[in-house]
């Protein structure tokens, strides 16, 4: 999957997802400033020629000194199949880390659900990233190599499965393996055509929503009080997984919607 060079490179924004300012911190914790100042201007002055993930690990081509390009890689210690099958059971238990990778976002607390595996999902330092490079240096990383480490928070930004591919799981798998591990935990619901929604099996009464509310004995108005909520459902939720730009119009409007609907419940019941 190749990436482009990007012409603004992660390191020079003063915001980013939290899971980008990782690498970048990653990178800024390295004693040997020097060498990788000389990789971030080889990504700035658009040295780099080509960067793709094969498998868990990470290819380019840097064009350095010599007429051809260095060929470079770039891996992590990929987790052991048994190591993921407990995360992916982990990520599964709750709905809102699928609903976050989905959208394409890091869950804040991803870490957590690796540690309590006994894993990392992040390297704790330079050393965890190896790396191999055919230019002439002997000295690892040399700058090809660096500026690759620079480019690689571009990867991370615009699709933070990269992370996991480079520990041996590609994005189609994680989410494969965490849809099925939603529907054995629901035996009633059988896949349906819109992918992770379900239908009743056979057998099984539909719930019939225009009766849902209806109680059949009376009630003694004087203990009978009707007020709203004081915390709606959509507090009760929480935060969307959304992207920023799109998440307060979709939030406004969803609130607007609620608002009518509870008011318009509000008057038929006090009716």
């Amino acid at each position: 999957m190749p990436y482009p060079p990007t012409v603004n490179p992660p390191y020079a924004l003063e915001e980013e997802a939290w899971w980008v300012q990782r690498w970048v911190d990653l990178l800024n914790s390295y004693r040997f400033k020097k060498r990788l100042e000389r990789g971030r201007i080889y990504a700035r002055q658009g040295h780099i020629l080509n960067l793709e993930y094969k498998g868990s690990k990470v290819t380019a081509l840097v064009q350095g000194t010599a007429p051809e390009p260095y060929k470079l890689s770039i891996w992590l210690d990929a987790f052991s199949d048994e190591d993921w099958n407990y995360v992916v059971e982990s990520l599964s238990q709750q709905a809102i880390y699928p609903a976050q990778l989905l959208a394409g976002e890091m869950p804040a607390e991803i870490e957590a659900v690796f540690t309590a595996n006994g894993l990392s999902l992040f390297p704790f330092n330079l050393a965890e990233v190896h790396s191999r490079c055919s230019c002439p240096d002997p000295k690892n990383p040399c700058k090809h190599i660096a500026a690759v480490y620079y480019q690689l928070g571009d990867f991370f930004r615009e699709d933070p499965f990269v992370l996991f591919q480079l520990r041996g799981r590609s994005r189609d798998s994680i989410l494969e393996a965490l849809r099925q591990k939603r529907q054995a935990s629901s035996p009633d619901l059988q896949p349906g055509d819109g992918g992770g929604v379900g239908r009743l099996t056979p057998g099984r009464q539909p719930l019939d929503l225009a009766q849902f509310w209806r109680y059949d004995r009376p009630l003694d108005s004087d203990l009978v009080v009707i007020t709203p909520s004081p915390t709606s459902a959509l507090e009760a939720l929480g935060k969307m997984p959304l992207p920023a730009e799109d998440g307060p119009v979709v939030l406004a409007y969803l609130q607007d919607i609620y608002q009518t609907v509870a008011n318009q419940a509000l008057q038929q019941a006090l009716g």
